[in-house]
């Protein structure tokens, strides 16, 4: 039965998305949020995995169930992401040493490290877009979520989402000599 609905999903038919999306939407959302631990998140993945299933034909009928394919689908994604987010996690957390956290400092030495390392640290900061750079300030100064932000900057989720990835990922390439 579900093959049949997935040949007319695959066939234009919008309805059938709405019927798989039924049926299995609690299961994908309960996985997702059992792994990624944050209902926005875990919503934002739901999402996600039923549009890849409308636009592209990833899944094939003949090598299993449509429940067992979205779940290794959801659980993989679901995964991916808590690596990406640990990664950005991990790339903040050695950028904090390197910012200093007191203002004074006892060496000429020192405070020529210090003066090196906020030029450094502004120079990437500035290669960044505005946007990207807004949006990373406001993550990790203000402590807003990505959520948070979307709503504060009235644009979409996916948005925040694409700029901030972006963004560090630019800032980890600036840093990542400077860092090691």
């Amino acid at each position: 039965m579900d093959s049949e609905i997935y040949q007319a999903l695959k066939a234009g038919q919008q309805s059938a998305l709405a019927i798989l999306y039924d049926r299995y939407g609690k299961l994908v959302y309960g996985l997702a949020l059992k792994i990624l631990k944050h209902s926005q998140e875990a919503e934002d993945l739901t999402q996600e995995i039923f549009l890849a299933l409308w636009r592209s034909d990833i899944y094939d009928p003949t090598r299993g169930s449509l429940s067992n394919f979205l779940t290794i689908m959801t659980r993989s994604r679901a995964i991916d992401k808590l690596r990406s987010y640990n990664t950005s996690v991990r790339f903040f957390e050695r950028w904090s040493k390197i910012i200093p956290t007191e203002t004074l400092t006892n060496t000429p030495f020192e405070q020529a490290s210090v003066a090196e390392r906020s030029q450094k640290i502004r120079q990437a900061l500035a290669q960044l877009s505005t946007k990207q750079r807004q949006i990373l300030e406001m993550l990790y100064y203000e402590g807003l979520s990505q959520s948070e932000i979307a709503q504060q900057l009235n644009i979409p989720l996916g948005t925040v989402k694409t700029r901030s990835r972006l963004g560090l990922l630019k800032l980890r390439q600036y840093l990542e000599d400077f860092m090691s």
